[in-house]
């Protein structure tokens, strides 16, 4: 949020500025314009810049499939997947992609934000770090050490931050900023001067909590908040490797809509119109997990009752009969039954497809911008009445009745028009009017904060 915030508030003073993370963990990615996929904070935060995301804004993506290992993204690519423990050993391979690909940023913008990841602190991962000061170091820039206060303990974080450093890494903070305090910040002033005190850092500000951050595109599901207005009432079963859910931000916003961020253990409320299947990292291993949840019966009672679902992606997938994997792609080779709510089957095989889309919903004729990111390949009766049309192929697929959908698309409800006539389907008026024209006067209220609250003048300064 800090770097999409400075990117914009830099931009509005005419510089040209462009994000970069060195390394993500995120399954919540977006498709960019040379057809690789970043994490989406970074897509963000180039929309704030006024790019079109690049994967070299985020050479290194990790994205979760089990508890204890990830697919290895590499400039935009699969590069490999490994367990945790097997990380370290990847980890001095991806410098290069890493430095080469900062290198290309800083020869074509201005100046290039890097946000860490994590914290500096976590010294006992130092070895072949190249995320936050082994990065760092190996690109020779200086470092600000952003607090989160609203978690408490800001003072500790940061004086405790320094003496676990080294004396090489110590030397590279220029720094320090106090983020997301609430209320008067003036009643901070004595622990801020602790800290520089203690530290001999310069602080650069205490920003204040910006209450219009949830308006922008979240980065992890955990940022989706559950909108407690209107009398619609659309669901999101929230899965274990939920990923590629920008679809619900707009939903979110919809004055008439309450969007329902359904937890495990929770039942499907019996009065719901929609339920939405979302994205999955891992897509057998959230079919089990959507079981354990009992979601499978709830889903079946809630069609019953004549409810909507609507299943993106790997949602789309579980909605089927089978879902195949024979070459382990993700996870264990084999094969599972689905939900058999549409008529179709799933393979997966080891050719992503990663491309932006201009499509046409067949129910409504009406056009609309997306995305595909997926390996599955999907086949089935019900893929004849498809959900939508790309340049004369068909993508997903329909049930005889109308009320179970399925498509590869994601962003499909960040168009306003599409967004308003999908959910006249299902009765429910659209009042969010031009989506992305709110998140770029978000994105500009942002800026005006940090400028008010943040020495941006000595960042540039600091800047090397």
């Amino acid at each position: 949020m800090l770097v999409a915030g400075v990117a914009r508030a830099l931009k509005n003073r005419g510089l040209r500025v462009a994000p970069f993370k060195p390394q993500n963990m995120s399954n919540n990615a977006a498709v960019t314009v040379d057809g690789g996929e970043i994490g989406r904070a970074q897509a963000l935060q180039a929309w704030a810049a006024g790019l079109e995301p690049h994967t070299d804004m985020n050479p290194v993506l990790l994205k979760p499939e089990t508890e204890t290992g990830s697919q290895i993204v590499v400039q935009g690519k699969r590069f490999a997947t490994v367990a945790a423990r097997g990380y370290s050993a990847v980890k001095p391979k991806l410098m290069t992609p890493v430095l080469e690909s900062f290198y290309r940023l800083k020869s074509q913008y201005d100046l290039v934000l890097v946000e860490g990841a994590g914290s500096p602190a976590e010294v006992n991962l130092r070895q072949g770090d190249i995320a936050n000061m082994g990065f760092a170091q190996a690109a020779d820039i200086p470092v600000i050490l952003c607090g989160d206060i609203n978690r408490g303990g800001v003072i500790a974080q940061i004086v405790g931050t320094q003496n676990v450093l080294d004396d090489m890494d110590r030397s590279k903070i220029s720094a320090f900023l106090i983020n997301m305090f609430r209320g008067d910040p003036s009643l901070f002033n004595d622990g801020y001067d602790l800290i520089k005190t203690t530290t001999g850092w310069p602080g650069l500000g205490v920003v204040p909590w910006f209450p219009h951050a949830w308006k922008l595109p979240a980065e992890d599901a955990m940022d989706l908040r559950h909108s407690e207005k209107g009398s619609a009432k659309i669901v999101c079963l929230c899965l274990s490797r939920m990923a590629n859910f920008d679809d619900l931000d707009p939903l979110c916003q919809e004055p008439n809509v309450e969007l329902i961020m359904l937890q495990a253990g929770q039942a499907i409320p019996g009065d719901a119109d929609l339920v939405i299947i979302p994205g999955s990292k891992s897509t057998r291993g959230d079919l089990q997990y959507l079981r354990d949840q009992g979601w499978d019966i709830d889903l079946q009672a809630h069609v019953r009752r004549g409810g909507y679902v609507l299943g993106i992606c790997g949602g789309y997938e579980i909605l089927g009969r089978t879902i195949d994997d024979p070459e382990g792609i993700e996870g264990t080779a084999g094969s599972d039954t689905g939900l058999g709510l549409l008529q179709s089957d799933t393979v997966m095989t080891p050719n992503k497809v990663l491309t932006q889309v201009n499509a046409r919903h067949c129910a409504t004729n009406l056009e609309f911008q997306g995305y595909e990111i997926h390996i599955g390949q999907t086949t089935g009766p019900d893929c004849a009445r498809p959900f939508a049309t790309i340049d004369g192929r068909a993508d997903g697929a329909t049930s005889s009745d109308g009320r179970i959908i399925g498509s590869y698309l994601h962003g499909m409800f960040s168009n306003d028009t599409f967004r308003a006539g999908f959910l006249a389907q299902l009765g429910i008026k659209s009042e969010l009017n031009n989506y992305r024209q709110n998140v770029e006067t978000t994105l500009d209220q942002l800026a005006q904060h940090l400028e008010q609250h943040v020495d941006l003048d000595e960042i540039l300064r600091l800047a090397h």
